[in-house]
Order: C-alpha cells, then structure tokens, then sequence
C-alpha cells in the first residue's frame, strides 16, 4: 500500500482535465503537461492497489493501442493500466511471449487472447507479422505504443564465464524487437534490460538496434534507473530505452534512498507460515518445502539481515569468496535485494525471510516486486516465480508509463527543460556495473544505516 492517499493539487486539477481532453481527443503537442508527472505516477500507484483482471470493454475504447511483446505475465503492462484510472489512454492489443504459461498469465489481467507465439517467427515472416497484427485489431490509424522487455538472462552480470558467446540469442531479439518496430512505426516503444544492456560488452547489440531507430526517425534515449526510487520496495537497477518520433524528457524517480519503501511495508502484515506449508486464505503465500538440514542452517542466522555464520552450513561457503549473502536475510526496514526467480532459494542469495527460517513465498516475492494481490499468476509454482522475478516491477513501469503518456501530449520541451532532465546515457557503461551498483549501495550504507 501507498503510504497516504495522493490527490492533485488544486491549481493542477485544471490541468489535468486539460490532460484528459488532450488524451481522448488527440490534440496533441499544444500544452506543456511535465509539471503533472509525479501526481499523475503517484496517484496511479494508488489505483494499482485495488488492481483486479481488467475487462476489455473497460479500455476497448481508450484512444492508444499498446502491443507488448515478450510481455512475460504483464509487469510493464500493470504501469500502463494503472494510468488508465486516472487518464483512460490505453488499449491493450494483447501481451505476446513464447513462454505459454506467461501468456496466459498476461491473457488472464487483460482480457485479452493468449499469444503463445516466438517473436523470432513473426520478425522474419512480414505475412505472419501482418497475420497476428489483424488477428489482435492493429489498426494504423490508431497512435500506438510497443514495449520490448526481452529476457535479460543473455546480458546480466552474472553471465561472466560466456560473455565471450555474442552470438547468444536472447542478445539478437534486442534486434528483432528493432525489425518489429521498423514495420509497425509506433508512436512510441519502451524497451527493459538489466544495466549491462549499455555496457562496454553489449553496446554492440544496443547500437545497431540504435541506429535503425534513428534510421526510422526516432528521437532514442537511454539511462539506468533504481525501481526504489519509483516507489519498489526493492534496490532493482535496471535500463530503459525509449523511442519517440519527437523529442522528450525521460523518466524520473521521485523518492530519496532515505524514502525508500522497505520490505516491512511490503510484507509485514502477511501471516506467518512455516516453510512449505500455504497460507489456508492465500495459495501463493506458500515457500518452498526445504529441507531439514536447510532450516537447521536458517535457524542459526540473525534476524533482520543476518549473515550466515561461519562454519554454518555447507563448508564451501567458507572457503570461496563472493557468498556472503548466501542463506542471508533481508532487512525488515530496507528495500529488498533484487528479486529473480531464486527467490524462493536461500542458497541463492539473500531470500531468507527477516525472521521466519524459510526462502521468500511467492507471495512476498510478487508484492516486493510490488504487484498488487489481485493480480492473478496461472501456471505451477516454477512458472509463477519465473513470472515474478522476470518481470518489470508494476510501480516502476507506471513511472515509465507516466512519463511516456506526458511526452506524447505535451508540447516539444525547451532547451532549458532539457538541461534539467535525466541526462541519455550516449557512451557505455562499465561492463562491471553489477559492482558500480554494490559500490553505490556501500557508500549509501555508510552514510544512512549506522
């Protein structure tokens, strides 16, 4: 839950009606609407508590269709139809991933069919591409939006021992999404990765998908964002790159790392439950079932962010460096690690719950990713902690869909506004970044938990 209920102030309420109207209307670049961006990201998160399995005639009328591939169970997709009840604005075409599981998942939230399908096949077939366009009602008269979260796994960090492998194909359906983007020519696509997306290793992948962009006449921008400062109870770093056939300013957070939403907002009112044995009012509130020799392990760490301690549990831990979050908890009063889909697993990190002797339910893996309980997950237990640490958290995605609403309706921003926002990021990264980000995160530990 969102800490106080948001409302807009009263010299903005004007505006937002201009919004509204601009919106429904399709009287487009005349106002300069930016000074809205927060209110309009927090009270959107508000409504996304309340979420339930949205109905299609709810948004069918909505003036901007949005077509989001390898959509996984629908994360990004939640910011968006969380703006929805503030600005009715989108039109969900339908969430395509190849993973079925998943799209039932996206198909069961947004009332829209099952796209069971492998973006590969539809990039290089133009007649299967057009084929699924009219099977959804792509219409191109209709301003439109495309998101691309291609699954990370082929850029993250800890793929060291292959970064030598670029032939990977998860790293060439950055290109594909680019080949799909090329014949669709959308008003706007928003792209998710991990930060190593834009590093020294990987720029090549990004570059090229860059520079058909640009060919296409897109305005192409890109930065590194911490999902804690939209609002996640969660330290999530993760790179955005955005697309428009215009200029704009990108996203930004709005919370200090002192303001931080901590894993005791998140999950501390859920019931208590053993490990393996679900919640009788709440299925996904259920962990894995370890065994005794794990729990024996859990039960000597600290509370509240404890470590394991020496000469606990398996004796290569001891002997190898970079384990030290093995079998650790998480603090109650910080945001979470970085959720994946080892959450369940203490010996995979720091997913041991803060005081009870088990990994992280899926529950409280989806509500640190801050999904909201009415979000519906279908498929075994695998899958749906698969969905929930793939995802792009819901809060964050409202910040980007926030954002990416405003740049379309409003005016071209000055120069001076330009200068003011989140720079793109034009040169890559440290191929390292996982530890710019641990540094980042010591320095601020230093300065704010003593």
């Amino acid at each position: 839950m969102m800490d106080r209920k948001i409302v807009f102030r009263e010299d903005h309420l004007m505006s937002i009606d201009l919004l509204r109207k601009s919106v429904s209307e399709g009287r487009w670049g005349l106002d300069d609407f930016r000074s809205l961006k927060v209110e309009l990201l927090r009270c959107a998160q508000e409504k996304q508590t309340d979420f339930r399995p949205l109905r299609k005639e709810v948004y069918s009328g909505n003036p901007i269709q949005l077509i989001d591939f390898f959509c996984g169970a629908g994360g990004t997709s939640l910011g968006f139809a969380s703006i929805n009840e503030v600005i009715p604005a989108f039109r969900f075409l339908g969430g395509c991933d190849i993973n079925k599981a998943s799209a039932e998942s996206y198909a069961r939230n947004y009332g829209t069919p099952v796209i069971n399908r492998d973006i590969i096949d539809l990039a290089e077939d133009e007649d299967k591409l057009r084929e699924f366009l009219d099977e959804i009602g792509f219409d191109r008269n209709i301003p439109t939006i495309l998101i691309g979260c291609a699954p990370c796994q082929g850029f993250t960090s800890h793929r060291k021992k292959h970064w030598n492998e670029e032939d990977d194909t998860r790293n060439n359906l950055v290109n594909i999404f680019a080949k799909i983007v090329s014949w669709i020519k959308p008003d706007a696509f928003v792209m998710e990765n991990v930060p190593e997306f834009l590093s020294n290793r990987y720029w090549t992948y990004f570059s090229a998908a860059k520079e058909q962009y640009l060919k296409d006449g897109y305005v192409v921008k890109e930065n590194i964002y911490n999902a804690a400062s939209f609002g996640v109870p969660q330290e999530r770093f993760r790179s955005i790159v955005i697309g428009m056939k215009k200029n704009f300013i990108l996203p930004e957070g709005y919370l200090e790392p002192n303001e931080y939403r901590t894993v005791r907002e998140a999950i501390g009112g859920l019931n208590p439950v053993p490990a393996g044995v679900a919640d009788p009012d709440d299925p996904m509130h259920k962990s894995a079932a370890h065994k005794k020799t794990t729990i024996e392990v859990l039960a000597q760490v600290p509370h509240d962010g404890g470590n394991r301690p020496a000469g606990v549990g398996p004796a290569c831990l001891d002997r190898t460096k970079g384990f030290s979050d093995t079998y650790g908890r998480l603090y109650w009063d910080r945001p979470s690690i970085t959720i994946t889909h080892y959450a369940r697993n203490p010996a995979s990190g720091r997913y041991t719950h803060p005081e009870q002797d088990r990994g992280l339910t899926a529950r409280e893996a989806a509500l640190l990713q801050s999904f909201p309980m009415g979000f519906e997950f279908t498929g075994k237990s695998d899958d749906i902690y698969r969905q929930i640490g793939e995802a792009v958290p819901p809060l964050f995605a409202a910040g980007i869909a926030a954002d990416v609403l405003i740049e379309l309706v409003s005016s071209e921003p000055t120069k001076e506004e330009i200068e003011k926002s989140p720079a793109s990021i034009e040169e890559p990264v440290s191929s390292s970044y996982s530890s710019v980000i641990a540094g980042i995160k010591i320095k601020r530990k230093a300065e704010q938990y003593v």
